[in-house]
């Protein structure tokens, strides 16, 4: 049987290094158990594997794995792209403070439809104000939009949606059969990936995460993106290690590649909504038929469970919604929402994909049977919320020059990135690939 469900137990792993995020949650925490998870997967897999007889020593670096669930992508002589768009942010509405996320340009002409007005932010503003934000969430969302509105902690666990998603588990293992992995000699203890092929189907940041950290393992990730798709300030970040194709996945033609591609895969990760993929035709018993030997990791915002499941969201929103704004704005003394300061729901939730990987690939090895992993960012906004802050020190707000390794020559002009978080004796993180733009490959694999 599959055995990961959750966060390790701090015991299990080393830390090394010292600093904090200054938070109203253990977020510096969160970031360790995540790199742990991994870490501990991958000293199992490759044990599974016959490359080494003992389990590698797990360290994790507290303040690099602090650092990497902010910005692990440093742009030298050039500027990066602003990770947001105009209009996205918080507002005040009638009755509270509602989020819009309008990076995308079909979210953000859902979220200007409903408002009525232009695309400027102080008519924004002014056309919120008189929103109650609930009535607004709701509308904007029906339009085809993302937005939230700041609910209390009680007032989230409440909620239809909020009591569905805490009675899920973190990692929910569904539909369990026999894999049996190919034969990959080429694979040995520094690159245990090596020969792997990984389609990735995610975007924006939690799947990509993951699929970042299989790349640096030796796996060929091959990401599939929409004709001229672009993640500005995201993919620099988490296109390291990766093939960058697009397919136009309307068309027959792209469907039918796409399906090709997932018959020689032996992961899947993807970021679908509850039935979007049986609208390309891949349902999972299709998938199932395509590539039986596939291990299958994927995630949603909102649950698997619950009215919400089907609903578009992002780590900024799932936080508006889940009470940790509001809890911030309190720890704060702030009168505005106080996220996180980092997207820390959307990098846990990647680690501990990317672990679910490593974990399910050393079941079938073992013979055992393997499911099809799901995860959530409204999960572990929970997990989150239950961790114990026991960490103190010196509050980590900046990234110093010596966090760095050496230079990358990244798609976008020359950059640095930091050195990796996690440590296994004989089995480094590193990637033969920089990031570069979607689109810079064709969708094939090349090994």
């Amino acid at each position: 049987m599959t055995r990961l469900s959750g966060l390790p137990d701090p015991g299990t792993y080393e830390v090394s290094g010292a600093g904090v995020l200054p938070s109203a949650y253990a977020v510096t925490e969160l970031a360790n158990a995540a790199f742990g998870a991994v870490g501990l997967a991958l000293a199992d897999l490759v044990v599974a594997l016959n490359l080494t007889a003992r389990a590698p020593r797990v360290t994790v670096d507290q303040r690099l794995a602090s650092l990497w669930f902010g910005h692990s992508f440093r742009a030298e002589g050039w500027e990066m792209p602003s990770l947001w768009d105009p209009i996205a942010g918080d507002y005040p509405c009638a009755d509270g403070w509602i989020r819009l996320h309008t990076n995308l340009p079909h979210h953000r002409a859902a979220a200007l439809s409903v408002l009525g007005c232009a695309e400027d932010r102080q008519a924004v503003t002014a056309a919120v104000a008189g929103w109650e934000g609930d009535a607004l969430e709701s509308a904007v969302v029906a339009a085809g939009g993302a937005s939230a509105m700041m609910r209390s902690r009680a007032d989230w666990l409440a909620h239809p949606q909020g009591a569905a998603v805490a009675a899920e588990p973190l990692v929910d293992w569904i539909q369990p059969r026999r894999v049996r992995l190919r034969d990959r000699p080429e694979a040995h203890l520094s690159r245990p990936l090596t020969g792997m092929r990984v389609l990735d189907l995610t975007r924006v940041l939690a799947g990509p995460v993951c699929t970042r950290t299989l790349a640096g393992l030796g796996a060929e990730v091959l990401r599939i993106d929409p004709p001229g798709w672009d993640e500005p300030g995201v993919l620099q970040e988490v296109a390291l290690g990766k093939r960058m194709a697009q397919l136009n996945l309307r068309s027959a033609a792209g469907q039918a590649r796409l399906r090709d591609l997932l018959a020689q895969a032996d992961v899947l990760v993807h970021g679908y909504r509850p039935g979007a993929l049986d609208a390309l035709g891949l349902d999972l018993a299709t998938r199932d038929a395509i590539a039986p030997n596939r291990v299958e990791v994927t995630l949603n915002a909102y649950g698997w469970s619950g009215p919400w499941a089907g609903r578009r969201g992002f780590d900024s929103l799932v936080q508006m919604s889940a009470g940790i704004a509001e809890a911030g704005r309190h720890w704060a003394g702030a009168v505005r929402p106080v996220p996180l300061p980092v997207q820390a729901l959307d990098h846990a939730t990647g680690y501990l994909m990317a672990a679910a990987v490593l974990d399910a690939l050393a079941q079938a090895a073992r013979g055992a049977e393997v499911a099809v992993a799901r995860l959530s960012l409204a999960r572990m906004a929970e997990a989150l919320v239950a961790l114990p802050k026991r960490l103190g020190g010196e509050e980590i707000t900046i990234a110093a020059p010596a966090d760095f390794g050496p230079a990358e020559d990244s798609g976008w002009g020359p950059a640095r990135r930091l050195r990796p978080a996690l440590t296994l004796a004989g089995c480094p993180l590193c990637w033969s690939l920089p990031a570069r733009p979607s689109g810079s490959d064709a969708a094939r694999w090349h090994f």
